[in-house]
């Protein structure tokens, strides 16, 4: 639940005034002078992130005064919580630099602390809640927590039936409808390429399948890749590539905290998620490079690499998906490093072989700070995931454009579906920003609410 907000508070709340460089002048101009001469003399500059305690003449704080930027950002307040001292700050809102929404959430995304170890020793400031859309900001900080929570939680806690049980949870909470297909069930149900990713764990593989919403509105389909721990099977990782890898269902944790925020404000869609949810073992019955496996297309693939399993369980959820012609799907996956190398970790890359919906998508997501970044679908490139035995490699031939090819082996399963966005993201925050733990976290998912809401209003 969202922290770090309140409508009252038990002391006089300290005025928190937001100053961008082009308002601090004018804004200066009105103060008297003993507050000028104090910021002057502790050289206040109106930069994100700083701020200064202006005191009364006894000694008692009597207000903050905070550097954010020109441009509206939602992090401008993120970093307040746990530097300014205890106490109840109420929001002076001086212009358009800084809206009242955002910065309600950024000051309670802020507040977040992932608490289900040990409990955090810093206690944090109060915001009192400023005139903004309360119902709307806790629904979006209580998604994002729970795909941070979902993913810093160890795979030890967070297998494939866990996993399951926090869809089922939500399903019971929201009134939806859902399915768990586990283990060789998933054979009986033609899900090859799942059940032979997953067969190798004690803990068995399973598909999460979610619906919610009514029939006739439009339809939305969220596919997020569910590795819940991967060893890279055979081709084992390094201990170094293992040391992230409780990550690896951070895919399959955005959709369901994307789905969790769509069904706690009612948007006018038919929702369906799905999520393959596995673990990557090492046993006596991994997949073998050079194996042939079956999927749901009917495709044959060739695993070129056993660490390439999150686009084979991804294939058959995607198969399924575009069975039913949704107007709009998503899916979400940690899936390749290449990614990273090209754009870092802080931005994810998305594909999508419509020009419209990929250049909206990447508007949206820079308005609201929350960056998605396209690469191209580079068709010439599926030659190098020919295969001499099947119908496709899972791998390329070749070193280069690693997160192409990957989005290319996608498509073979989503046909000639065009309104499909495929979203290759990092799910981890590898420094801490303002709001922005260390650890796990939500990657384009307020970009995608965006664009959802707005189909689900046409």
């Amino acid at each position: 639940m969202v922290t770090g907000l309140s409508e009252e508070f038990d002391a006089p709340a300290i005025p928190l005034v937001p100053l961008a460089p082009g308002d601090i002048d004018s804004w200066l101009a009105q103060q008297p002078d003993t507050t000028r001469e104090w910021l002057a003399a502790t050289q206040f500059e109106s930069k994100a992130g700083s701020f200064r305690l202006v005191p009364e003449t006894n000694g008692a704080i009597q207000s903050a005064v905070v550097g954010i930027e020109d441009a509206p950002n939602l992090w401008s307040l993120a970093g307040l919580p746990a530097a300014l001292p205890i106490s109840a700050y109420q929001l002076s809102l001086i212009s358009s630099r800084l809206a009242a929404d955002d910065a309600a959430l950024g000051w309670a995304l802020g507040c977040y602390r992932f608490t289900r170890y040990s409990q955090p020793k810093n206690k944090l400031a109060t915001l009192l809640w400023p005139a903004c859309d309360r119902d709307e900001v806790t629904d979006i900080a209580n998604s994002i927590a729970l795909v941070r929570d979902l993913i810093n939680t160890p795979a030890e806690d967070m297998g494939p039936q866990e996993l399951a049980d926090i869809a089922v949870d939500l399903a019971e909470e929201f009134g939806a409808s859902h399915e768990i297909i586990v283990g060789d069930t998933l054979i009986e149900r033609n899900y090859p390429a799942i059940h032979a990713v997953g067969r190798a764990s004690i803990r068995e593989p399973r598909l999460i399948d979610l619906r919610w919403g009514d029939n006739d509105a439009p339809s939305v389909t969220l596919v997020g890749k569910g590795v819940c721990f991967d060893s890279g099977g055979l081709d084992i990782k390094p201990a170094s590539g293992m040391s992230l890898m409780k990550k690896d269902m951070g895919g399959g944790a955005q959709v369901l905290g994307l789905a969790q925020l769509i069904m706690a404000r009612g948007l006018g869609v038919r929702l369906r998620v799905l999520v393959p949810a596995v673990e990557n073992s090492v046993s006596g019955n991994s997949i073998r490079p050079r194996d042939v496996i079956r999927t749901r297309k009917g495709l044959t693939v060739e695993v070129g690499n056993t660490d390439a399993e999150g686009r084979l369980i991804l294939a058959d959820a995607l198969a399924e998906a575009v069975t039913e012609a949704p107007d709009l799907l998503i899916d979400c996956a940690t899936l390749t490093g290449a990614a990273r190398v090209a754009l870092g970790p802080e931005i994810p890359a998305i594909f999508c072989p419509d020009d419209d919906l990929a250049e909206t998508v990447v508007t949206r997501a820079s308005a609201i700070s929350d960056p998605l970044w396209r690469l191209p679908l580079w068709g010439p490139y599926r030659e190098s995931l020919d295969s001499k035995v099947a119908d496709i490699n899972n791998i390329s031939d070749g070193a280069f454009g690693g997160a192409i090819t990957a989005a290319l082996f996608l498509k073979e399963f989503v046909g000639d579906t065009r309104q499909w966005l495929h979203t290759d993201m990092m799910g981890w925050n590898v420094k801490a920003r303002p709001g922005r733990p260390i650890g796990g976290d939500a990657m384009g998912l307020r970009a995608f609410y965006t664009v959802i809401r707005e189909l689900s209003v046409r």
